[in-house]
């Protein structure tokens, strides 16, 4: 079951923060090649290469469970 709501954890302000080099390390987290989301896509891209029906499910638990905020 899923429940969405569309709030930060933890609240940006842009105008108020010049901190670059956080900017950097929170793009990077997201779409560097270690990042969340590349994880992510690798399991989901994976599972259509699985035998059993199990492993298939596994792997988009796994992938769809990654927090992408």
């Amino acid at each position: 079951m899923w429940y969405y709501v569309k709030n930060l954890e933890y609240p940006v302000n842009l105008n108020k923060c010049k901190d670059l080099n956080m900017a950097k390390l929170l793009i990077t987290q997201y779409g560097g090649p270690d990042g969340e989301l590349s994880a992510a896509l690798r399991y989901l891209d994976q599972r259509y290469t699985m035998p059993t029906g199990k492993s298939k499910g596994l792997l988009t638990d796994i992938g769809t469970d990654a927090p992408i905020t």
